[in-house]
């Protein structure tokens, strides 16, 4: 097994998540480093492409949130061998990466600019692809999103309805997940209750 480091902000959620679980729930070691935003800002010019997360892999660095998901899948078997199921995880993992990019791109808009702009966000592109994510995973059984199995595709859909859920996306409500795409909360909520995540979560 290599060795690996996963370089991340000090949060419990955002892009590093669904590696950090992965790992977790495949007892592979790693160590996770956990940095400030004053750290990230001093030190993001030695990074690949300035941004985390970064994975070290026996002393070669890898990047993008979505690139480290499927690798790390791939060493927990949490990423599908069957070249159709891979595609299918892909994806549903590209859709959430997609909508994550447009939620957090108004870095540079006032208030009311923003909250014009996730207001829209959340009764277009984010009710849609809640609508969407659970017809999807409807018409593969319902317990599963890709492959009949845990993959890092569930991992990434828990992570985003989690974050809906939190509050701390604003104006953006948090009963949108569940009155949109119940079923998609209660997949969610089947995730949370794996003894290895809840074991995260508590320590």
């Amino acid at each position: 097994m290599p060795k690996l480091k996963l370089t991340y902000f000090d949060i419990n959620g955002g892009r590093a998540e669904v590696a950090r679980l992965a790992l977790i729930i495949g007892d592979v070691p790693f160590e996770d480093e956990r940095i400030s935003f004053e750290q990230f800002g001093a030190t993001r010019g030695s990074m690949p492409f300035g941004a985390v997360p970064v994975m070290e892999v026996d002393g070669g660095a890898l990047t993008q949130s979505s690139t480290i998901s499927r690798y790390v899948g791939k060493l927990t078997n949490l990423y599908p061998e069957d070249p159709w199921q891979a595609a299918l995880c892909d994806e549903v993992m590209d859709v959430i990466e997609d909508l994550d990019g447009q939620v957090f791109t108004q870095i540079q808009l006032t208030d009311e600019q923003k909250q014009t702009f996730r207001e829209g966000l959340a009764e277009g592109a984010i009710k849609t692809t809640l609508v969407r994510l659970e017809e999807y995973l409807t018409k593969r059984g319902g317990e599963y999103m890709v492959d009949n199995r845990l993959t890092v595709a569930d991992l990434k859909v828990f992570e985003w309805v989690r974050l809906l859920e939190s509050g701390m996306l604003d104006h953006v409500p948090v009963e949108l997940a569940k009155q949109e795409a119940p079923l998609l909360v209660a997949h969610a909520k089947k995730i949370s209750n794996l003894p290895k995540i809840v074991e995260y979560y508590k320590a």
